[in-house]
């Protein structure tokens, strides 16, 4: 497996061990390895975030909804009523 070096200062270097060994996790690499895997999923929500941002704004005017329509097209979009 490759590996990457990298200098930190020595807090951080104290901070990252503590986390390391507190049982959670087998060693530096793998706390390392966590960290990058939930950034990578923090940056996967953020851009369906804004995708589904960019659709709403696309989508047209706001409609304003009353609070039984609102429940209503919930239900009906989560398959718990019929459309016809």
């Amino acid at each position: 497996m490759p590996t990457v070096t990298v200098s930190l200062p020595g807090p951080m270097k104290d901070w990252i061990e503590s986390q390391a060994n507190n049982g959670q996790f087998s060693g530096v690499s793998d706390y390392i390895r966590d960290l990058v895997r939930r950034d990578q999923g923090r940056k996967d929500q953020r851009e369906a975030l804004i995708q589904a941002l960019i659709e709403g704004e696309e989508s047209g005017a706001a409609q304003e909804w009353s609070r039984e329509e609102l429940f209503a097209e919930a239900k009906r979009r989560a398959g718990l009523t019929r459309g016809d």
